[in-house]
């Protein structure tokens, strides 16, 4: 699976980890996380990573 970086950040989102404090199980591709998560370090939507 592929990773993507927030563009305004740098926090990098990896499927294998997902982001579980905020409701994104190990395991989701980034196209499958919902349209109004957000970045958990500086809150940029998902318009704002590109993939690495």
């Amino acid at each position: 699976m592929k990773k993507y970086r927030c563009v305004i950040c740098g926090y990098e989102y990896d499927p294998e980890a997902g982001d579980p404090a905020n409701g994104v199980e190990p395991g989701t591709s980034f196209e499958d996380i919902p349209d109004d998560w957000t970045c958990p370090v500086c809150g940029a939507g998902k318009d704002d990573f590109e993939e690495v």
